[in-house]
């Protein structure tokens, strides 16, 4: 046949598919989770979550080891207290969980990079992302609290940090109270475009930050919107968010391109505890291959325009980035 254009040229062999490949991905660019808890010799495996754990502070370098080891070098803490009350207050005290992980792991192992998540749902006693007025959540009197515990994190250790509770005007209190403190350069990753999701199931009962009552629909974003999106990442953006996330991944990869085509600023992806459980669950049962299904999935997510992802399967993508399986 008279044909000019043969793309299957450029696929007749792993070096020419690999010499042409659109999306490239970096080790560099994985965050892995991990959940740190009050107690001693701890490391309990999260039942919704297989291979995921939650650790004491004593048990943490042993985490952190295995991650370096992994290739990852980019770590998200998120901490779960032995006490809760009304305001949260456990999510910035000096001795707090994830102050003492921080100390801990800069002093262990200061060649990773720390984020912290920081939101009071896992401090509160009712659960929700900030302090009620009655039953609904007060933005306004929610912010300084955010702020405080935000520069709580840097002062302990954080390199950065990740406000994932949804209210507004949280990246400006956050950075005013970094500036207003010497914290200048302390870098915000925006959990700007955050859906109200059914995909956090397995991470509620990891965290055990589930409400007590109602659902956090008033806050997090209506998943039918997509024109909503930009409009969150903007203001962040313009309030001092130096990376934009967008949670979750999978299902909202139309998003993913929409905000990385318009900010300019990096833009991260996070893969969630549904995400991660569904195909460990169809796994298990054999009805797919877990290594493909973790390879294609995080392509799709890179190529949907994320520079950043996080993402529980990070230690394996690091591995399959190493021998170019993928990347």
């Amino acid at each position: 046949m008279d044909l000019i254009d043969r793309p299957r040229r450029l696929r007749s062999n792993p070096f020419v598919r690999s010499m042409v490949r659109e999306t490239r991905m970096d080790a560099k660019s994985l965050v892995y989770p991990i959940f740190i808890k009050e107690g001693v010799g701890i490391k309990e495996e999260i039942s919704s979550m297989e291979n995921q754990f939650r650790y004491s502070v004593d048990m943490l370098p042993r985490a952190l080891e295995e991650i370096a080891k992994s290739g990852v070098q980019n770590v998200m803490l998120f901490g779960i207290p032995d006490k809760k009350d009304p305001s949260g207050c456990g999510a910035w005290i000096e001795d707090g969980i994830v102050q003492k992980a921080l100390q801990v792991a800069k002093r262990e192992f200061p060649e990773l990079y720390y984020i912290t998540d920081v939101c009071l749902c896992e401090y509160t006693s009712h659960g929700h992302c900030g302090m009620l007025k009655g039953n609904d959540v007060d933005n306004d009197s929610t912010l300084p609290l955010l702020a405080k515990t935000a520069l709580s994190h840097v002062q302990a250790g954080a390199d950065m940090v990740a406000p994932s509770d949804m209210m507004d005007g949280r990246i400006a209190a956050i950075r005013r109270e970094f500036d207003k403190n010497g914290y200048e350069n302390s870098p915000i990753m925006s959990y700007a475009v955050k859906y109200s999701s059914s995909f956090y199931g397995p991470f509620r009962e990891a965290a055990g930050s589930a409400p007590s009552f109602g659902d956090r629909k008033t806050y997090q974003m209506d998943y039918h919107n997509r024109k909503e999106a930009m409009k969150e990442a903007l203001l962040d953006i313009n309030e001092g968010a130096d990376i934009i996330m967008v949670k979750p991944a999978l299902s909202y990869l139309d998003i993913i391109r929409d905000v990385a085509n318009e900010v300019n600023v990096p833009v991260a992806a996070y893969s969630v505890s549904g995400e991660y459980a569904m195909i460990k669950a169809a796994a298990k049962m054999g009805f797919v291959d877990e290594e493909n299904i973790i390879c294609e999935t995080a392509t799709s997510i890179y190529r949907s325009g994320a520079n950043i992802l996080l993402t529980y399967y990070a230690k394996e993508l690091a591995q399959f980035m190493k021998n170019g399986r993928i990347g």
